[in-house]
């Protein structure tokens, strides 16, 4: 529930960075994604109540994929810093997504929906010791979507002609606009991969975690998901392995209560404690990752 967000908003991250555009925008394309998510599945629950929160998936990714074009515009057509260009957006997703829930609404977040997506057990997996209970019993779908996209991610950034264009637009963008390559455009496929990517992830929040779009319902996991994406080394497999450390500090978080030697401690403790673990995994291993050479460069085509 709470590292499939974290993986799938990383593995954004992952293609966006890869091809060259610093994209910490992905907390505000998670927010557009929630609150179109959530919309959809609001207005599409009493006619189609079975699959609305599957197509609110869907629409979640739509709205993350056109949001992030006004990132991939701004740092790749005007050239813009794209530290700026992400913090802008972040701004622009927090009024813009409360404006529209005014909008049509009438209040300051969408109503509440009964359809979110629920729980599934997978039949005889369950049964297998100790592996059953923890990845077949009582699971998100999304949990095996994000799997899936992890291995996609894999095959496509390290296994096809396009991968290997992506990665040397971040590594070399000049070496690569040599050898033909329209740095251009494999830049702007990697920013709107990573919008769809995040849109997906911030929908995932919302229909798994609450019964409705608010400001704080993404509530900092962009953010952590570009921290996952550090500490794992802008690989998939390491993102998978960040993205359940973070997850364990969230589920931590949520069940800290229940835990009797845990459940005296200050229950803020837990609350802030992946934001801590954010701020020093960054610390510990952000002198000893190395990204992509070209990541956060502007290219400029008449440049060599």
């Amino acid at each position: 529930m709470f590292a499939a967000p974290i993986v799938i908003a990383a593995l954004g991250g992952l293609f966006s960075e890869r091809s060259g555009v610093v994209n910490i925008a992905l907390e505000g394309i998670m927010m557009v994604g929630a609150f179109a998510g959530a919309t959809a599945t609001v207005l599409l629950e009493p006619i189609m109540p079975g699959w609305a929160p599957w197509v609110g998936l869907l629409v979640g990714i739509a709205a993350g994929m056109l949001f992030s074009l006004l990132h991939a515009f701004a740092s790749i057509n005007l050239k813009a810093d794209q530290v700026i260009s992400g913090t802008a957006l972040n701004i622009l997703a927090g009024g813009l997504t409360v404006y529209l829930c005014q909008i049509i609404f009438n209040q300051q977040r969408t109503r509440a929906f009964s359809s979110g997506l629920r729980k599934m057990t997978v039949p005889l997996l369950e049964r297998i010791p100790l592996i059953g209970p923890m990845f077949f019993q009582e699971i998100y779908p999304t949990f095996y979507v994000a799997m899936a996209l992890v291995l996609l991610t894999y095959f496509v950034v390290f296994k096809t002609p396009f991968g290997l264009r992506l990665r040397s637009c971040g590594e070399h963008p000049q070496a690569a606009a040599s050898m033909g390559i329209n740095v251009y455009r494999i830049r702007y496929a990697g920013v709107v991969i990573s919008g769809a990517f995040a849109g997906l992830a911030g929908a995932t929040m919302v229909l798994t975690q609450d019964i409705q779009y608010t400001l704080s319902s993404v509530h900092g996991t962009g953010f952590i998901a570009l921290a996952s994406l550090v500490f794992g080394k802008w690989n998939p497999w390491g993102v998978l392995g960040a993205g359940f450390f973070f997850g364990f500090a969230q589920i931590l978080a949520f069940y800290a209560k229940d835990i009797t030697f845990l459940a005296a401690l200050p229950q803020e403790i837990f609350y802030i404690l992946p934001y801590v673990l954010t701020i020093v995994a960054l610390v510990v291993f952000a002198g000893k990752t190395v990204g992509p050479k070209a990541a956060g460069e502007i290219y400029d085509q008449g440049k060599r």
